[in-house]
């Protein structure tokens, strides 16, 4: 944990004592074949000996997911290019906060960095609760594990989300679409609120499903727009059909919703989605 002004113990209204001014962060960081990543702190530090995730306090100005990246990095050695951050959760007691930053492994090597780090281990998620964890991180990880390994895939129906804005769309289709796909690559940066869970943000994997005069739109960073030679409607089953994650679709088409949702699709509307792009 960084020694920063921001490192500082802080009376909580729930009685207890946390660390971070300006709260604190955690990366969870999850890999198929290892497990995820615990530290087992320090005999000195605040709630010694016990198992919890790479993490610290927020310093002044810095983002939970910098945080716990930068914390990952000085407690057990993992560089940011070596994850992808998918989700962050967040605890909020009002007066302070606690983000856990949910993320993929990409072939992430560890090892106990400073002075904090006692010891850190890849654990099967399972057991997880047969280690002595701190009070906090035990409290909160029936909820995590639910969402250890996942991520989310955002699929958009360009041409029905187009279509709810009379903006004269229909005199430049492929534009318009192009406005949307780089208007969602600034959503796949910003996040998305989990459809279940307030507490939780999402940045998806988006994927814009067009069609039509819009086919040749190309894919961005952070969008992959895949074309339907005919039926967009059954282009978007398609792709959300063999989506092995979480997936929410924004449709307003009633019969395309039914489709998708047999399927285990969430549902944003794109009236939803178009008041948050514009806050972008």
């Amino acid at each position: 944990m960084s020694q920063a002004s921001a490192s500082v113990f802080v009376r909580c209204s729930c009685g207890r004592l946390h660390w971070g001014r300006y709260g604190a962060a955690g990366l969870l960081l999850a890999d198929p074949a290892r497990g995820v990543l615990l530290q087992r702190r320090a005999w000195w530090v605040h709630h010694g000996r016990t198992w919890a995730l790479p993490g610290g306090a927020i310093e002044a100005g810095e983002t939970a997911v910098n945080a716990a990246a930068r914390e990952a990095l000085e407690e057990a050695a993992v560089p940011v290019d070596a994850f992808r951050a998918v989700a962050a959760s967040v605890v909020d007691h009002g007066d302070w906060s606690y983000t856990t930053v949910l993320a993929l492994a990409d072939g992430a090597e560890a090892r106990a960095a400073n002075t904090e780090s006692a010891e850190v281990r890849w654990v099967d998620p399972d057991d997880v609760p047969g280690y002595r964890l701190h009070r906090d991180f035990a409290a909160a990880w029936p909820d995590l594990r639910d969402r250890v390994g996942q991520e989310l895939v955002f699929v958009v129906d360009a041409a029905n989300v187009v279509g709810s804005r009379p903006d004269g769309w229909w005199r430049d289709r492929h534009g318009a679409a192009e406005r949307l796909r780089d208007q969602l690559a600034k959503l796949a940066e910003a996040g998305v609120p989990d459809p279940d869970d307030p507490a939780v943000t999402w940045w998806p994997r988006i994927i814009l499903v067009v069609e039509g005069r819009a086919r040749n739109v190309q894919s961005v960073p952070g969008v992959e727009v895949v074309a339907a030679d005919t039926d967009g409607d059954s282009k978007i089953v398609e792709v959300v059909a063999r989506q092995k994650a979480k997936v929410l679709v924004a449709t307003a088409d009633r019969e395309l919703r039914r489709r998708v949702a047999a399927h285990g699709a969430s549902i944003l509307g794109p009236g939803t989605l178009r008041t948050r792009l514009d806050e972008l």
